[in-house]
């Protein structure tokens, strides 16, 4: 893993630890960790390689990246706090993002100290044509995760009836 790996993996973590303090919902709030997300992914993210078992890997990991992602958005209180919805994340939301932060990791990690000859076994015995479909695979489930929860989110302060105002990236969090 590199610098940047490393770098963008503690950022995403770091966007735990803030939504565990909680944060009013705002369209600055929902939209910068989707641009941030997609700015990231246009870095590592070329092509989708579509050959053989490519695909499935894909389509599988950016579903379990969904999962993960709606889960820690349907476990995130969302509460009408005055006009505005405020979001907290608990402990379950939390651990629902750090293990789709740390199964991507600990991958790169397991890859680059002895587990690229079972990973190339497995990939020839499934069909899966290069590494850049992992690559991609990746990718996909990290900006799948991001989505879902930033999607789920949106809907929840939206049922509850509050406004999605305008700005508010740095504004501190309102008391709970």
């Amino acid at each position: 893993m590199t610098i940047t790996d490393y770098l963008m993996n503690i950022g995403l973590i770091a966007l735990v630890v803030l939504q565990i303090r909680g944060h009013k919902v705002t369209r600055a709030r929902l939209l910068f960790p989707l641009v941030a997300t997609v700015f990231v992914a246009a870095q590592f993210l070329h092509a989708i390689p579509t050959a053989g078992n490519d695909l499935v890997l894909i389509v599988g990991l950016a579903c379990v990246g969904a999962a993960l992602g709606a889960g820690a958005g349907l476990v995130t209180a969302v509460r009408l706090d005055g006009a505005s919805a405020f979001a907290k994340a608990g402990l379950v939301a939390a651990v629902l993002w750090v293990v789709g932060i740390g199964a991507r990791m600990g991958f790169a990690l397991w890859m680059g100290h002895g587990g690229q000859a079972a990973v190339v076994r497995f990939s020839v015995l499934n069909h899966i044509t290069s590494g850049s479909a992992w690559g991609a695979a990746f990718v996909l489930m990290a900006m799948a995760e991001v989505a879902s929860r930033t999607g789920v989110l949106y809907l929840k302060a939206r049922r509850s009836g509050a406004a999605i105002e305008r700005g508010g990236l740095l504004r501190p969090p309102v008391p709970a």
